[in-house]
């Protein structure tokens, strides 16, 4: 009776473990097909603002936008790898075709001085972006020193006098803003399927392999 009970619960134990390995071999393949979509869209051709606001909202969209940059900025800290801590410089950017939207124009050292943004009309190329950084676990903004932690776009556009709107310059314009582009990309999405598929499998076979032993020396004992 006692080898029966060990074998119904080490096949049924197994038998879940391998149910959540192929289950995480689909979402790996359905997480490479998405990020490759992703991928694809952000290096599409850019298309005008509105086309890609309106009716619906397009997370990754490039697009093009002509118009001036404001005399304000917000400074985020973020931290890049093999340089240590940044700022992200977001600033208002008033468009021809939309008003004022955020522009988020890349990253510099900490400690770097802000220059001064261009009064000239141009034309910038970004991608549109949504980050949902901010969480009950993020620092409000220190607005004195002018330092926020997240980019927390409707807080961002609430301050700078903006639409809700977030542009990730792609390709730095011709005038120096002293920044480096971080222009959107995918190395931010998670895609740890694999690891969490190998991790399901791997304690299958140990499973099985200790209900084997169990079996055996049951077994043995009862001999």
């Amino acid at each position: 009776m006692r080898l029966w009970f060990l074998l119904i619960v080490g096949l049924a134990g197994t038998g879940i473990l391998i149910s959540l390995g192929v289950w995480q071999v689909q979402r790996l393949t359905w997480k490479q097909d998405l990020l490759a979509r992703i991928e694809a869209q952000i290096d599409a051709d850019p298309v005008p603002l509105r086309a890609a606001v309106e009716p619906d909202f397009q997370r990754y969209a490039p697009v093009t936008v002509t118009g001036t940059f404001g005399d304000t900025h917000i400074r985020m800290l973020a931290s890049r790898r093999n340089i240590g801590p940044v700022h992200r410089i977001i600033r208002p950017f008033n468009t021809d075709e939309f008003g004022p939207v955020l522009v988020d124009t890349g990253w510099q050292r900490d400690g770097a001085a802000v220059l001064p943004p261009p009064q000239s009309k141009m034309t910038l190329t970004g991608n549109l972006d949504a980050p949902q950084e901010a969480d009950g676990f993020t620092p409000a903004p220190d607005l004195d020193a002018n330092l926020w932690f997240a980019r927390d776009v409707p807080a961002m556009a609430a301050t700078l006098g903006t639409a809700p709107v977030l542009v990730v310059l792609r390709d730095a314009p011709e005038t120096d803003l002293g920044v480096t582009p971080w222009p959107v990309d995918t190395a931010g999405i998670p895609n740890d399927h694999l690891q969490y598929a190998i991790t399901w499998f791997s304690l299958a076979l140990i499973w099985a392999a200790m209900t084997g032993y169990f079996l055996l020396r049951t077994r043995r004992g009862a001999a």
